[in-house]
C-alpha cells in the first residue's frame, strides 16, 4: 500500500512538478470563471480569437526589445476593441467582425515571425512550457491569477447580472460598458499570464470547456462557477499526474481530460433526456 501511495504522488515529488501544478491552477480559476460568463453570452470565440491574435504583439515586442507579457496585451486589446468597433459600426455580426480581426492579426504574427527571425520557439507559444517555468513568468502569472480572481469576485454579482439581462443592468444604472472592457482586458491579461507557462491551446481550452461542461450539469449561475473552477482544478491534477507516466506533453494530457470530462456531462444529459421522453411517453399509472 505504501508503495502504492508512493507511486500516485511521485510525479508531485519534483519541484518543476509542484511549480507547474501551482502555476496552472492559480491561472485556471479565474479563467474557469470567465468561461461561465463567455459561454452564457456567447463569447467562447472570443478567448479564441484574442488566444491567437497575441502573436503579432509577441514577435513586435522581442523585436522592440519589451517585454513580451506587454505587447501581447496590447494585441489583445486591439483585437477585442476592434472587433467591438466594427460591430457597432457596420452591419457585420459579431462573430464574422471577430473571425475577420483574429485572422488577420493571427496571419500578422506568422509573417513577422517568419519575416524576422527571433529567438522565440513557436511550440512554447503554442503549448507553454509548463515544465521549465521561469521564475518571472511563475510570480508574473500568480499575480495576475490571484488580483484576477479576486476583481471576479467583487463584480461577480454585476456580472451576473450583465450576462442575464444587460438592458435590465443599464437600466438601474449599472455601468455596463465598463464591465464589458473590464471583461476583455480580463480576458487579455489571463491570456498573457497563461501564455509563456501553459501556452495558447490551454489558453483557449481554460476559456471555452469548464463553462461549457458546468453548463450542461447545472442551472444556476452560482453553481457553474463552482463546477467549472473544480473541473478546471482537478483536470490540471489529473492533467499533469498522466503526463508524467505517459511522457506527453502536460498542456495537452490537461486539454484531453476536461474534454474527456465535457464528454460525459453531455452523455449523461443524454441518457437524462432520453429516460424523461420514456416516462412521457409511457407514464406510470
Amino acid at each position: 500500500m505504501d508503495m502504492i501511495v508512493t507511486g500516485i504522488g511521485e510525479p508531485f515529488s519534483y519541484a518543476f512538478m509542484r511549480t507547474a501544478l501551482l502555476t496552472t491552477l492559480v491561472v485556471a480559476v479565474p479563467m474557469a470563471m470567465l468561461s461561465c460568463i463567455l459561454v452564457l453570452r456567447g463569447w467562447s470565440l472570443m478567448g479564441d480569437a484574442i488566444s491567437h491574435a497575441v502573436l503579432p504583439g509577441v514577435v513586435l515586442a522581442w523585436l522592440a526589445g519589451l517585454p513580451i507579457a506587454l505587447g501581447a496585451f496590447c494585441a489583445a486589446m486591439i483585437t477585442a476593441l476592434s472587433a467591438g468597433y466594427l460591430q457597432a459600426n457596420s452591419r457585420i455580426k459579431p462573430d464574422t467582425a471577430l473571425g475577420i480581426v483574429f485572422a488577420g492579426m493571427f496571419g500578422l504574427g506568422v509573417v513577422l515571425f517568419v519575416a524576422f527571425p527571433s529567438g522565440l520557439h513557436l511550440n512554447h507559444i503554442l503549448f507553454g512550457d509548463m515544465l521549465g517555468i521561469r521564475r518571472a513568468d511563475f510570480v508574473q502569472a500568480v499575480i495576475i491569477g490571484i488580483l484576477t480572481t479576486v476583481v471576479l469576485l467583487v463584480l461577480r454579482r454585476d456580472l451576473e447580472l450583465l450576462t442575464f439581462d444587460e438592458q435590465h443592468a443599464r437600466a438601474i444604472g449599472i455601468a455596463t460598458g465598463f464591465l464589458n472592457t473590464a471583461l476583455l482586458a480580463a480576458i487579455s491579461i489571463l491570456v498573457v499570464a497563461a501564455l509563456q507557462a501553459v501556452g495558447i491551446i490551454l489558453a483557449i481550452a481554460f476559456l471555452i470547456t469548464p463553462g461549457a461542461t458546468a453548463f450542461l450539469l447545472v442551472r444556476r449561475f452560482s453553481a457553474m462557477l463552482i463546477v467549472s473552477t473544480t473541473l478546471a482544478a482537478i483536470s490540471t491534477l489529473i492533467g499533469l499526474w498522466a503526463s508524467y507516466w505517459l511522457a506527453a506533453s502536460p498542456a495537452a494530457s490537461i486539454v484531453l481530460v476536461m474534454t474527456a470530462a465535457f464528454a460525459l456531462a453531455f452523455l449523461r444529459e443524454q441518457l437524462a433526456g432520453s429516460a424523461i421522453m420514456r416516462r412521457q411517453r409511457h407514464p406510470l399509472r
